[in-house]
């Protein structure tokens, strides 16, 4: 716990906050409690909270969002639990983060918070995230990242990224009585889907994260019963792995859909238009001093219950700030032996899991920029 700061009261209060539809009240509650711990905090044009203190190398920046899914979870607290939308995902990391953040005072190098508005739909302040919006900061970007979300206080090095897209297949319309004077989209399916299973066959799986995945979810196709479809649209969902990239991606699965459907038909791949950039893979490797210092604090906060070095389970705006050594990190779990807890409605996170992420956290920085 940080002099004038205690990261459960205000997690307490944080919690009680709507942060689904607008995050208005929860960024103004942000930006008030760090001016009463005197720090002069920066909202962006993007509605980025962003704070610095520091001035040398290397340049760490702690991250998390305020926003949550919907609906809204009342709080509730309970034997060392506090339940309610936001408990871990990601308000109990944000308040360990705080904590550590105003107990850090950097003399070798400089620690930034940007806290993020948009993390749960399309990222739009990570993607316009620019340090150099700060008094005294050049770059725009950091040299090294710690991301809050729920990761039971492990240190998750990697993530899987996610794209989304739809094959269209292009035919010629004609009568079902004379199939052979048409080009039937729906029947080059067969071919299009045997490209989809088969995408990955010669991919080695990545060390950390396994294998890509590539999985077939919309399929729509045909107007008439009596009538040759002309086009047949399959959507995919795709699970990335290092180093392939979304544009990547679409080249080589348009290009292996059209070698597998007949010639007459047309092939087209197109990535689901979005605002902001997909959020790709990422891979920090497990000897930078980010993960080093991180971990052997989590372990000794936690007395070897944590700390372990892991991939992370869900896409993050960790992939934004990559290939800067980026690491996921804090209290909470995105799931328990009972099921779902994040975007779950028993959503909640242990007061001591936030406590001990904020002294790892504050010890990991201290000999970072300390």
């Amino acid at each position: 716990m940080t002099d004038g700061f205690d990261p459960v009261d205000f997690l307490d209060a944080a919690v009680r906050i709507e942060s689904h539809e607008d995050v208005t009240e929860m960024r103004e509650f942000l930006v008030e409690t760090l001016g009463s711990a005197g720090v002069d905090p920066h909202v962006d044009d993007a509605g980025n909270t962003l704070a610095t203190r520091g001035a040398g190398s290397p340049h760490v920046v702690l991250n998390t969002h305020v926003d949550t899914v919907s609906p809204h979870v009342d709080y509730r607290r309970e034997d060392g639990v506090i339940h309610g939308r936001g408990a871990c995902d990601a308000k109990g990391p944000l308040a360990a983060i705080l904590d550590a953040f105003l107990g850090t005072d950097p003399e070798a190098g400089r620690l930034t918070l940007a806290v993020t508005p948009d993390e749960e739909v399309y990222s739009t302040g990570a993607a316009a995230l620019d340090l150099s919006a700060l008094p005294g900061v050049e770059s725009s970007t950091g040299d090294a990242y710690v991301v809050g979300e729920p990761t039971g206080l492990d240190v998750c090095t990697a993530a899987k990224g996610r794209f989304e897209g739809t094959i269209t297949l292009s035919g010629t319309n004609a009568h079902a009585a004379e199939p052979e004077s048409g080009v039937n989209a729906v029947a080059a399916a067969e071919g299009a889907l045997s490209a989809v299973r088969t995408f990955d066959a010669d991919r080695d799986p990545h060390p950390s994260l396994g294998p890509a995945t590539l999985t077939p979810t919309v399929v729509e196709g045909g107007k008439a019963t009596n009538q040759v479809p002309a086009t047949c649209a399959i959507t995919v969902d795709r699970r990335s792995v290092p180093p392939e990239s979304a544009a990547g991606f679409r080249e080589s699965l348009e290009r292996a859909v059209d070698d597998a459907t007949p010639d007459p038909v047309g092939v087209a791949f197109d990535l689901t238009e979005r605002p902001t950039p997909f959020l790709e893979a990422f891979a920090t490797d497990a000897d930078e001093p980010v993960v080093r210092h991180l971990a052997d604090a989590a372990a000794r906060a936690t007395d070897g219950d944590a700390g372990t070095v892991r991939p992370f389970t869900a896409a993050t705006e960790a992939s934004y700030f990559s290939p800067a050594p980026t690491v996921v990190f804090g209290p909470g779990v995105l799931a328990d032996e009972r099921g779902p807890v994040a975007h779950a409605d028993r959503e909640y996170v242990r007061i001591a899991e936030v406590e001990r992420s904020a002294a790892a956290l504050g010890d990991a920085l201290a000999a970072l920029v300390g």
